[in-house]
């Protein structure tokens, strides 16, 4: 089949040609379409916009979406609140502390009303020793053997990890003193002095599915924390003297290198006296802190000066060289601290002690 090709072709316009006729007609049409399509356009706009504005009236919650949101927030809340009555009564326990010992037991109480079981280990030359516990089976013999940290246990004492929340070999160090029954879920702490851990807080699920309320324990750790520097301070803003010197904890406190200003023999002013008393706090905790085995066998045998002779004399020159000789000889704050904190008030259990 053949194609037919059609083809047209128009005169091209000379430019000696006249303007078509009708072109200012054309022209004339066109702007007024052009001018009716607009007023169109603006006119369907402004009905549009009315009726959006006219729509977001309507717009009001109906009782359905308000019991999708209160069933929302019901499954969101949590089951405490950092108000909650136990954590209050917790913060309130570790308020009374009097020394750092006295602290640390407050803490592993306190945690007990939130925790399932917790136990904490003192650091020193870089193992961690058992110190005391609660809701493991039995108590932890005083004599256990120290921790040696594995890794990531020991880049959470010297780094600034903030916890441990998993299973592994930290945990599994750890909890073997208290028996070896590890948990579903735990969390190890550092209780930190100046940026330094010097005890590591450790809790767990016990034989519970789940840890009901680590980041509470954490708060309490944190807390502990800023109180055991307060304490090792041995300062009170409202009552510390001005030449206090500052006491950080140690295994085994060093006496002062500087003479400080002696206090008169005389009657003791309520800020001196309450003074040497929460030194004397602060120093006689050390000993039970970091000598615990040896209080406890002073402690059977009624002989403490005997025991921990040594400690007790360091601590005693620190004492006496903040406040003087004829002060311990006359008020006897240091060791009646002593005899109240290691011996359970009964004076017959510190032994041949040459003190007056």
């Amino acid at each position: 089949m053949n194609r037919v090709t059609l083809s047209l072709t128009f005169p091209e316009p000379q430019m000696s040609d006249p303007y078509p006729a009708d072109q200012a007609q054309s022209d004339a049409l066109r702007a007024r379409l052009e001018a009716w399509l607009n007023q169109q356009h603006q006119r369907l706009l402004e009905e549009v916009m009315a009726a959006w504005q006219g729509a977001l009236g309507h717009f009001r919650p109906d009782q359905a979406l308000l019991a999708q949101f209160l069933e929302a927030v019901a499954d969101a809340s949590p089951a405490t609140s950092p108000s909650d009555p136990g954590l209050a009564s917790a913060l309130d326990l570790l308020e009374g502390a009097t020394s750092q010992s006295d602290l640390l037991k407050r803490l592993l109480d306190a945690l007990s009303a939130l925790v399932e079981r917790s136990a904490l280990f003192v650091i020193k030359q870089g193992l961690a020793s058992p110190y005391a516990c609660r809701g493991f089976e039995g108590a932890v013999p005083l004599r256990t053997l120290a921790v040696a940290p594995p890794p990531e246990l020991v880049a959470l004492i010297q780094g600034p990890t903030p916890s441990i929340r998993h299973k592994g070999p930290a945990y599994t160090a750890l909890v073997a003193p208290m028996g070896g029954l590890e948990a579903q879920e735990l969390a190890i702490f550092p209780l930190r002095h100046k940026k330094r851990a010097v005890a590591l807080v450790l809790v767990d699920s016990g034989q519970k599915p789940s840890l009901k309320h680590p980041e509470q324990a954490r708060a309490l750790v944190l807390v502990a924390s800023a109180m055991l520097a307060a304490l090792a301070a041995g300062r009170d803003e409202d009552s510390r003297p001005r030449t206090a010197p500052e006491v950080h904890p140690s295994p085994s406190p060093r006496a002062l290198s500087a003479p400080v200003e002696q206090a008169a023999p005389a009657e003791l002013d309520g800020k001196t006296r309450a003074a040497a008393e929460r030194l004397a706090r602060v120093l006689v905790g050390d000993v039970e802190l970091y000598f615990p085995a040896k209080v406890s066998q002073a402690r059977s045998e009624g002989n403490l000066y005997g025991q921990l002779r040594d400690e007790l004399e360091r601590s005693r020159s620190t004492f006496v060289e903040r406040f003087g000789e004829d002060v311990e000889a006359r008020y006897r704050i240091f060791t009646n601290t002593v005899i109240h904190q290691l011996c359970d008030g009964q004076a017959s259990r510190l032994g041949a002690a040459p003190w007056p």
